[in-house]
């Protein structure tokens, strides 16, 4: 690195980067910046250079990012650029070194590679808010592989209203060998508990916004902010997690991801859930989800997939009024007494999905009772699911 001088002047900064190693970051800061604001430098990435290194920066009030990046240091500054066009431009610019000089008496950036010149208009500055950093009283680190186990098995289960903001987290607890995830939107409740290899030192307990946790784990395994990137790699390394008074924040190799918590009561999922069951039936995951997949096509306007269980198997049906209607049947090791109960067919897919195994249990009180997936492996997996009911 080159010495670094001390602009007298606010805003000014100069710096030059690898066009690619740029791109990548901006593509996870513009990620988290607000695209909907009434406070503009929000919208925005802030490039920021001092004697320690360049930071790109980005928030929306509720998720913020602090993204180191390799380059050389000129002379230090902060200056807020538009994320989403910052990005398009270098995502337009050849590959190499990119030069940015900002010029406090333009307001602007200049951005230059090869023979291409940009000149982008800044935000401003003193609206960017300062971000959180890695520290607290309470602190806990897990491998990354394991954050990413865990939030992909309740995931799918935490609620998208907005209206009822508390179930749209994902409780998390940690404490000794043990890290829990739960999550609900009221019509299906996933828990997923993993047994950590090493113990923890401190303990947690937080509702985390499912945002949050996803973010945290597409960050650790490298995934950028484009449109249809591969998120089905490994996450690698270790999340070290820290807690303050009302945010959570995750320290993945020098990145900084943090987010406010969720206030509320979380709903007290153990009491939602059956201590016995009159039914349970093993089957296999993938040939279950195949008949699911099929059936489900004629399964519209929020018409229910209705499983018949009787003796030695189980009927997977659907009907839509107009359209048509589709069962097919598979045998299953039942031994009860005939049982139709009614699900949505989306809700069903996922919690077989998301159970991650090669056979499912499957246990049943009655056609009005909610009905449980557990992984058939154990591995402290379950997934409860409400009944539709059935017409006649």
């Amino acid at each position: 690195m080159s010495s670094i001088s001390i602009s007298p002047e606010k805003g000014t900064i100069e710096l030059r980067v690898d066009r690619n190693a740029l791109l990548e970051g901006l593509q996870s800061a513009a990620r988290i910046a607000s695209a909907k604001t009434s406070i503009t430098a929000l919208s925005g990435v802030q490039l920021a250079a001092s004697a320690t290194g360049i930071e790109l920066r980005a928030t929306d009030l509720e998720l913020s990012l602090r993204l180191p990046l390799k380059g050389e240091v000129v002379s230090v500054g902060e200056v807020v650029l538009p994320a989403r066009l910052f990005t398009d431009v270098v995502r337009a610019l050849p590959n190499g070194q990119v030069s940015l000089k900002a010029r406090s008496t333009k307001q602007d950036v200049e951005i230059k590679s090869g023979s291409a010149t940009f000149d982008l208009k800044t935000l401003r500055a003193e609206d960017f808010p300062t971000l959180p950093e890695a520290v607290g009283d309470s602190e806990v680190t897990l491998p990354a592989e394991v954050l990413d186990s865990t939030i992909k098995r309740v995931e799918r289960a935490a609620s998208s209203d907005p209206s009822r903001p508390v179930l749209t987290g994902v409780l998390v607890q940690a404490e000794g060998t043990s890290l829990k995830m739960v999550a609900t939107d009221s019509y299906r409740l996933s828990v997923k508990e993993t047994e950590l290899s090493t113990p923890l030192t401190n303990a947690f307990e937080a509702n985390v916004p499912a945002r949050a946790l996803q973010e945290a784990v597409r960050l650790a395994k490298g995934v950028k902010g484009e449109v249809g990137a591969d998120e089905s790699g490994p996450a690698s390394g270790s999340v070290r997690i820290v807690m303050q008074e009302n945010q959570i924040v995750f320290d993945l190799d020098g990145t900084i991801l943090a987010s406010r918590l969720i206030d509320g009561q979380f709903p007290k999922y153990a009491e939602l859930i059956p201590d016995s069951f009159d039914h349970e039936v093993k089957l296999s995951a993938s040939e279950l989800l195949d008949v699911v997949r099929r059936i489900s096509l004629l399964a519209q306007r929020t018409k229910p997939l209705t499983l018949s269980f009787e003796k030695g198997s189980l009927t997977i049906s659907a009907e839509t009024p107009d359209i048509g209607e589709a069962r097919e049947s598979l045998p299953v090791p039942y031994d009860g007494e005939q049982l139709d109960i009614g699900f949505n067919p989306d809700y069903l897919r996922d919690g077989i999905e998301s159970a991650g195994d090669e056979e499912i249990i499957f246990k049943l009180l009655s056609p009005n009772r909610p009905g449980l997936i557990e992984s058939g492996s154990g591995g402290g997996f379950l997934y409860l699911i409400m009944p539709i009911r059935l017409g006649n």
